[in-house]
């Protein structure tokens, strides 16, 4: 690589981004030097403008540039349900549904020990704490489906379950359009578990 600390540090700072390895590090940022100092300009612009302006929701802890973001503040939401969510990325996506019109609670993360992170890293208590309400009658775990996740929404249900709230989890199974014969067995497994 071209001898350049600056060049050198920006490779580093993208690598570090999920899913981008030294090869697309490097692709990306000599494109950016060769190709368009302005989107580079712009980029690092917006990137600094977002880490100055974006903060946690003080009630759903996803992001916002207020204290409660439009969720948490529109009057429309059904405040009776709350949906428990790993990232802000999930959050629209179920957003993106139309289907849903109650109000969340973000973790930024979940379970993982041989990560080191437990509870306290992902905010239960912040989640125990939105959870006294007395409006709310349920509370929906959309967790991902992994071993991590599935940890992280079990021990979310004993907590709020002996809080005496109705615990709900997300149906998994069979995805629409799919063939049975190309489905993995655990996921038939869990849709015959599940099916209603």
């Amino acid at each position: 690589m071209a001898d350049t600390h600056a060049l050198a540090a920006l490779v580093q700072a993208l690598k570090g981004l999920p899913g981008v390895g030294i090869k697309s590090a490097q692709r990306m940022a000599f494109h950016l030097l060769q190709h368009d100092r302005q989107a580079a300009t712009t980029l690092a612009q917006a990137l600094s403008h977002a880490v100055q302006s974006v903060r946690h929701c003080s009630q759903c802890h996803t992001f916002t540039e207020r204290d409660i973001c439009d969720t948490c503040a529109d009057p429309q939401r059904d405040r009776g349900q709350l949906c428990v969510v790993e990232t802000p990325a999930d959050q629209s996506a179920i957003e993106r549904t139309g289907t849903y019109r109650g109000l969340y609670f973000v973790l930024m993360g979940k379970l993982s020990p041989l990560d080191g992170i437990g509870p306290n890293d992902i905010g239960l208590a912040r989640l125990r704490e939105r959870c006294s309400g007395p409006d709310l009658r349920e509370v929906i775990l959309a967790t991902n489906f992994t071993a991590e996740g599935e940890a992280t929404a079990h021990v979310i249900a004993e907590m709020l379950k002996a809080r005496g709230l109705k615990v709900t989890r997300l149906a998994r199974g069979v995805p629409a359009g799919s063939e049975l014969e190309y489905v993995d067995l655990g996921t038939i497994a869990h849709a015959l578990v599940d099916r209603r």
